[in-house]
């Protein structure tokens, strides 16, 4: 009967979660579902290096098992943000922005999804320089 009651409340297509993720970086994330395609993640995140930056990626998920509750994922993205240098004014911060990818694992709770994940970037402004992200986070999937 609790089987019953968590796959009542599971994550329907076009549902929203919304959560945060910790780690490098740490920020506010967003997913909207998507069991026939790509579902949409959002990440708006700073890490400790004084950059803040929005993430966005496609993401394809599938079954491992076959309970349907635990999966992996992959996709590709984009990045955007701004890095402070360390000054007052404006002209001390700068524009960035690349492409990355984003693979990971999660596991659905009825309308709650633990998910980790690792989020290579390769920055295309300014020259080129390549950093490796990731966290584990927390999702609440609104009814």
């Amino acid at each position: 009967m609790f089987s019953m009651a968590l796959q009542a409340q599971d994550r329907n297509p076009g549902s929203v979660g919304i959560g945060a993720q910790f780690g490098q970086p740490t920020g506010l994330s967003v997913k909207v579902y998507n069991p026939n395609g790509m579902s949409t993640d959002i990440l708006a995140a700073w890490d400790l290096n004084d950059f803040f930056f929005l993430n966005i990626h496609g993401l394809i998920e599938n079954h491992i098992g076959s309970s349907g509750r635990l999966h992996y994922f992959v996709g590709p993205g984009a990045f955007a943000g701004i890095r402070d240098t360390g000054g007052e004014s404006l002209s001390d911060q700068d524009f960035e922005a690349g492409i990355s990818g984003n693979f990971g694992l999660n596991i659905i709770f009825g309308t709650i999804e633990v998910f980790g994940q690792v989020t290579p970037r390769l920055k295309l402004t300014d020259g080129t320089a390549g950093a490796v992200g990731g966290g584990a986070g927390i999702r609440f999937y609104l009814p």
